[in-house]
Order: structure tokens, then C-alpha cells, then sequence
């Protein structure tokens, strides 16, 4: 089964890359130091995004090597290579990020090139499917336009996430999970297989990266992850004529877009840059609120299970409603267990100002400075 095959061996190969990534970052001292601002309190590597890359890349090479993405039609092959090169440009741009801090400005107009290229070979949201109504088409602009956002939008959305130990790459391979499932049901074989090895690449991550970590992600992880879900979102979901296809994605990811849109939309409110920095972010008011990382983490991760549980339900997919309702028995315990633990704590107790990150990944180096 080609799903399963492309699963594992990305995780697997994150496994054993992510060791050797975070040695070379240590020796190489790129590191994400501390500041005000940031929930770790150690130098970590910022370089994981590498071990993301390279397992999701070779798990599709193995089964671009197998045959099994062949019998695709023109325009399909098209779609793949257009979300598979435009996540290995998205991932360069946030590598390049990591070790050069690029502004702002040149990020933004380097990720709408990538964008409108993927937009060119077919990764298009060009119409709407809606019940009673039918389809309806986009105009070229309208579909340039909304594509250009979701695609940039997303890959922006994940990095944004990424603020707490496993945050993004378990909301990411959430994400990845959910589509999946959608894929597979609406008869998107390639799709799919792009969907399970980023799943698997997540989970592999998730071994280094969850509470306490000992890498991060770096951005180059963040907008490969976003980039790759967006697009997957795009040609996998969006072009499907279930009533309501092109809401699904927003659905699936509708926790790291609302977490993106309220942060920038505070931001303006105040006449700041949108990339200004702050506290704002929803993981930030869950630990100011008394939550620790892991708790915040997990509330997140049931919020992004459920709202894509609430996708399949809403496109009336088979067990729809069941997905839902276990997913809403999650969110319900997982929140109950949050609430009962900042009623529990004292303010001067809350994990915000005691936490302690976990030993440095770079004890000597630490120890010279």
C-alpha cells in the first residue's frame, strides 16, 4: 500500500536524520538563542526543518521510483510537481531565513514568485461548489488572487504556530492525517501519497521536537510544512466537486488561519508591523492563562483534530459525524483537564514565568559563552 510505504519511510528517515541535523547545527552554531519574547530558555537548534525536508522527499522518491504515481493525467502531473518544487523553493526560502534573517519584505516577494508559479502549472482554487447552486467558476484574476493568498497564507500561518515545543509539527501532521482521509475519500490518489509522508515526516519530527525538545524546526520546516498542506489542500480537496470542497482546507487549518489572522489583525490595530513580534499568539494566552507548554500543546492539537473532523462531517463524507463526534469527546476532555489545572495553580506558580527548558543541546558551547 502506497500510503503506508510513504508514511514510514518519511518518519523513519527523520528518525535517523534528525540526530545528525542537530549535531551539524551544534558544531556549525546555528542556533535559536533566548530572548523575552521566546518560551525556551537555552540555545536550541534551529535546523530541524532540514530532517522534515529530507524525509518527505525521499519517501516520495521512493515511490516516484516504484511507479506509483504513474497514470496521472497531464494536468495531475502538473499539480504534483507544482506543490512538490514549490515546497522544496518555500523550504530554501526559510532555510536561507535561518541562516541569513532575510527582511520580511524579501521572504513575502520570494514565497507570491513561488506562489504564482504553482499557480501557473495548475495548483489553483478556481471555482466553488455550492448546495443548489452548482459550480462556480472563478475569474483568472479572482483564482490568482485567492490562490496567491492561501498558498503564502498557510506556509505563514505554520511558522507562526511554531512557538511552542511540537506545536507546529503536531498541528501540521494533524493536518496531514485529515487530509488524507479527504483525499483518499474523494478518489485523490496522488494527493494522498504527498499527504502521508508529510504525516510521516511530522511524526518522525515529533520524536525530537515534542516537550522537551531538543530541535526546532526552524523556518524552513514551518513554510515547507505550510506550503505542502496548502497545496495538498489546493489539489487534493479544493478541486473536488463535493458541495463545499474549497471550504474544506480552510476547515482542516482553520486553527493555525484564525491564529494568524488575529494576531495580525491586533497588530495593525496598534499601528505595528505584521510581523512585529509580540505575545499574542493563542499559545502564548493559553500559558499566560496558567497552561504548561504540554497542556497548551495538546488543547491545540484537539482543536486542529476537531475542526478537521468537522470538515468531513460539513462535506457529508462516510463517518463524518463519527470522526466528529469522537474528535468534540477529545477537545471536551482534553479542555477539562486544562481548565482544572489552571483553577489549581497559583499566578506565581504558572508555568509562564518557572519554566525551565530542558538541558542545552550544546552543553559545552553554552558553558564557554
Amino acid at each position: 500500500m502506497p500510503y503506508l510505504v510513504a508514511f514510514l519511510a518519511a518518519a523513519c528517515v527523520v528518525l535517523w536524520a534528525t540526530p545528525v541535523v542537530k549535531a551539524v547545527g551544534i558544531r556549525s552554531g546555528q542556533l535559536d538563542f533566548p530572548d523575552e519574547r521566546k518560551i525556551h530558555r537555552q540555545p536550541m537548534v534551529r535546523l530541524g526543518g532540514v530532517s522534515i525536508f529530507f524525509g518527505n522527499l525521499v519517501a516520495l522518491l521512493l515511490l516516484w521510483g516504484a511507479g506509483a504515481f504513474g497514470g496521472l493525467r497531464t494536468e495531475q502531473e502538473y499539480e504534483i510537481w507544482g506543490v512538490t518544487i514549490g515546497g522544496v523553493l518555500f523550504f530554501l526560502i526559510g532555510l536561507a531565513d535561518d541562516l541569513f534573517h532575510l527582511s520580511p519584505f524579501s521572504r513575502l516577494l520570494m514565497q507570491f514568485g513561488v506562489a504564482a508559479a504553482a499557480w501557473g502549472v495548475g495548483v489553483r482554487i478556481e471555482f466553488i461548489s455550492l448546495p443548489g447552486r452548482g459550480i462556480w467558476p472563478f475569474p483568472v484574476w479572482l483564482s490568482l488572487l485567492i490562490t496567491l493568498f492561501w498558498l503564502v497564507g498557510m506556509a505563514n500561518a505554520i511558522n507562526f504556530m511554531d512557538g511552542l515545543d511540537g506545536l507546529a509539527a503536531g498541528v501540521s501532521g494533524i493536518a496531514a492525517v485529515v487530509m488524507l482521509i479527504v483525499t483518499l475519500l474523494l478518489d485523490r490518489p496522488a494527493a494522498a501519497m504527498l499527504a502521508a509522508a508529510l504525516a510521516g515526516a511530522c511524526l518522525g519530527f515529533l520524536r525530537y521536537n515534542f516537550n522537551p525538545a531538543q530541535i526546532f524546526m526552524g523556518d524552513g520546516g514551518a513554510y515547507f510544512l505550510g506550503f505542502t498542506l496548502a497545496g495538498i489542500g489546493v489539489i487534493g480537496v479544493a478541486k473536488g466537486v463535493t458541495t463545499l470542497a474549497v471550504a474544506l482546507p480552510f476547515f482542516i487549518l482553520a486553527v493555525p488561519i484564525l491564529d494568524m489572522s488575529t494576531v495580525i489583525l491586533k497588530r495593525l490595530a496598534r499601528g505595528k508591523s505584521p510581523f512585529h513580534p509580540d505575545k499574542g499568539h493563542l499559545h502564548h494566552r493559553l500559558l499566560k492563562a496558567g497552561l504548561s507548554q504540554r497542556h497548551s500543546v495538546l488543547l491545540i492539537y484537539a482543536m486542529t483534530l476537531w475542526g478537521g473532523s468537522l470538515a468531513l462531517a460539513l462535506a457529508g463524507l462516510p463517518a463524518g459525524g463519527t470522526y466528529l463526534g469522537g474528535a468534540s469527546l477529545v477537545l471536551a476532555g482534553v479542555a477539562w483537564g486544562a481548565w482544572q489545572r489552571q483553577r489549581a495553580l497559583p499566578s506565581e506558580d504558572r508555568p509562564e514565568q518557572e519554566y525551565v527548558a530542558p538541558q542545552c543541546c550544546c552543553d559545552q558551547e553554552c558553558k564557554e559563552d
